[in-house]
Formats: C-alpha cells, sequence, structure tokens
C-alpha cells in the first residue's frame, strides 16, 4: 500500500480523532506561502489570491498567508521548486492547474515534481470561455464557420500545458489556428490579445470573469463559447457559470452538423476532465503529518461553508463545487491516471501537430 493509501485509511479510520489530531496543529505567529507556478493575473493566481484571506482566518493560529508566484515553463518551474523546497510541517502548499496537470500525464521530461506523492486538501472545478477580437469581423459565435480558413493566432504555454484542449478545440473545429509558444501564464497571453497581437484567445473562469467580461462590455472582444461542464450523469452540458454561453458540444454540432466520436473526442473528454473537472487543487508536499493534513482539511472546510465565500465565490470563481479532504485527494489521484487509450491518443497528435514529444 502507498502512502497516499496509508494516508487516506488513517484519517478515515481516525476519522472522529482527526479534530483532536488537527487541533494539536497551531500556527499562529508563523508565514504560510502558497506557491503559484504563474505570474500575476492569471486564473490560478486569482483563485489563490481569492482563498487566501479565508485560509488565514481559518487555519489555527491565524498566519498570515502569502502567495509566492514562480512562473516559468508552463508551470513547471514551480513545480519543481515545491518539489525540492517544500517542507512538509503545512507552511508550504502550491497551487496546482491544468497546465502542469497535462504536463505531469503526459510525461515531460523536464517536470522533476513527483505529483503522486503529494496530497490534495481542495479541489476547484472550473470553466474556460473561448473569446476573440472584434476586428475578426464576427458578432457572435453563429458567424465562426465564416472564419474557417482565415489565419489567427492564439498564444500558448507550451504544447504540453492544458492549452492543448485549446488547440485540439480549434482543429476539431475546421478552424486555422496557429500557436504562439512561450507564454509564462494565461494572463500574458490576454495581454498579447488586448494588443493585437493574437486574434483568439481563452481564459479559465475567475480569469474571464475579472478580466475579459468588462473587454466585452466595452466591444474589445466578443465571447463566443464556453468548455461546458460535466453533469452528475458525466454529460457535457453547459456551464452554470456562464449558462448563456454554448458548450464546445453545441459548437462542435453547429460547425460540423454531427455529434464527435471516435478516438479523437475521447481523448478531448479525457483531458478535458483532467483539465478542468477538477482543475485547481491545493496540495501539501510528500510526508506531510496526517494531523497537519487534518487541519489544513479542515481550515478548507471551514472556507467554503463560509456564507460570505459561497456568495463571493460564486460571483468571482464561478458556480462551481468545491471538493475539500479525502475528497479532493481522491479526486487527485484519480486525475492524475487518465486512460491508457486517451494519453496514448493525445501523444500522437502532440507529436504530428506540434512535432512534440516527452
Amino acid at each position: 500500500m502507498n502512502r497516499r493509501c496509508l494516508l487516506l485509511a488513517a484519517l478515515a479510520a481516525g476519522a472522529v480523532a482527526a479534530s483532536p489530531a488537527a487541533a494539536q496543529v497551531n500556527f499562529a505567529g508563523q508565514r504560510i506561502e502558497i506557491m503559484v507556478p504563474t505570474p500575476p493575473g492569471g486564473g490560478t493566481d486569482v483563485w489563490a489570491r481569492f482563498l487566501a484571506p479565508y485560509l488565514s482566518e481559518a487555519l489555527p493560529g491565524k498566519p498570515t498567508v502569502v502567495i509566492n508566484n514562480v512562473p516559468g515553463g508552463g508551470q513547471i518551474t514551480g513545480c519543481n521548486q515545491f518539489e525540492q523546497r517544500a517542507r512538509p510541517d503545512g507552511l508550504q502548499v502550491f497551487a496546482s492547474s491544468g497546465s502542469i496537470h497535462f504536463a505531469y500525464l503526459l510525461g515531460d521530461r523536464r517536470v522533476r515534481c513527483k505529483m503522486e506523492d503529494w496530497t490534495a486538501v481542495l479541489g476547484s472545478p472550473t470553466g474556460g470561455v473561448v473569446h476573440i477580437r472584434p476586428d475578426m469581423g464576427i458578432t457572435g459565435v453563429n458567424q465562426l464557420a465564416t472564419l474557417r480558413g482565415r489565419e489567427m493566432k492564439y498564444g500558448s504555454q507550451g504544447q504540453s500545458s492544458l492549452d492543448l484542449l485549446p488547440m485540439l478545440s480549434f482543429d476539431m473545429l475546421g478552424l486555422k489556428v496557429d500557436a504562439v509558444f512561450g507564454m509564462q501564464g494565461r494572463g500574458q497571453a490576454r495581454l498579447g490579445f488586448e494588443r493585437g497581437e493574437l486574434q483568439i484567445d481563452y481564459q479559465t473562469t475567475s480569469a474571464y470573469i475579472r478580466q475579459v467580461r468588462p473587454l466585452v462590455q466595452a466591444g474589445r472582444s466578443v465571447e463566443l463559447f464556453s468548455w461546458g461542464a460535466l453533469d452528475a450523469s458525466g454529460n457535457l452540458v453547459r456551464d452554470p457559470t456562464f449558462p448563456e454561453l454554448p458548450s464546445f458540444l453545441e459548437v462542435y454540432r453547429q460547425m460540423n452538423g454531427r455529434d464527435p466520436s471516435g478516438a479523437r473526442w475521447d481523448a478531448w473528454r479525457a483531458f478535458y476532465s483532467a483539465g478542468f473537472g477538477v482543475q485547481k487543487y491545493l496540495l501539501l508536499p510528500a510526508r506531510t503529518p496526517a494531523p497537519i493534513v487534518a487541519a489544513w482539511s479542515e481550515a478548507v472546510r471551514a472556507t467554503v461553508n463560509n456564507a460570505e465565500f459561497r456568495q463571493k465565490a460564486a460571483e468571482e470563481l464561478g458556480a462551481y463545487t468545491q471538493f475539500v479532504g479525502q475528497d479532493a485527494d481522491r479526486q487527485f489521484s484519480q486525475m492524475i491516471k487518465p486512460p491508457a487509450e486517451a494519453k496514448t491518443w493525445i501523444l500522437n497528435w502532440l507529436r504530428e501537430r506540434f512535432n512534440w514529444q516527452p
């Protein structure tokens, strides 16, 4: 039985004793760091900064919670640094998101962190919305087919990052979109979009609400569609945060006149689930003692049950259900083991489309 299974078993067996164990932990006077592997302004940074004051209030001893941005390499730099430097004392947590998940899943050779040994205490689903510059000459998604054959540029953090899902989606819709690699985060790509250097973009829910909706309202961007969300039966439906926008599935039907099917669709579904179904996690490093894990889990549970948090989270992060403690760690464990067939298809597509391999 591996370390994760032992920890989960211990927590489950001793659920009644979890609170007393957590009560032994006290972070009074301490400085807790959330490492964010992106620059300020992106979805993960927005998410972490939103959480920080609530966690400061809920953690035992009410420590100061700060954000440490460590961008680079499509989030790989921060992940590797956390692996090397984080101590199992509860004073450092990692804010992961889809880009590092994908790089890890696909075996990117630059990844040195061992995420399978880390413990998740919070898992947050998210969505994403695709938008386009108004000077492309369309006013809504119903006109998207008119852009087939026209060249567009999209800012990407890297071939194995979360941006593989947008690029795969554009291919499936028959759009001619070229990736401009080297973006340090979605925030940097958005700035390139605003300057007119990039014609099409997507942002995760939190960044879209804060940074892109104002552009749409000012006539500087045209929103097209969301990726969608998974319902209780695993069906792809409209994102509850953006119910007025069609999902990717709806747009695919519109553009192609049929439902998607086959290995490409299976791969899209698998990596959508890994990248968005529960996209962001708060992770403690390997060998973190069970009482510290319990203290963090209880603080996260108190945070997501806070009435003010729930109201503001719906407004700023989207209308998604949060996963806490063992539920978050279970989702994380499943996420890092995608179906082998989906992984194989994506690796083949990345090699053929971008000449990329791990």
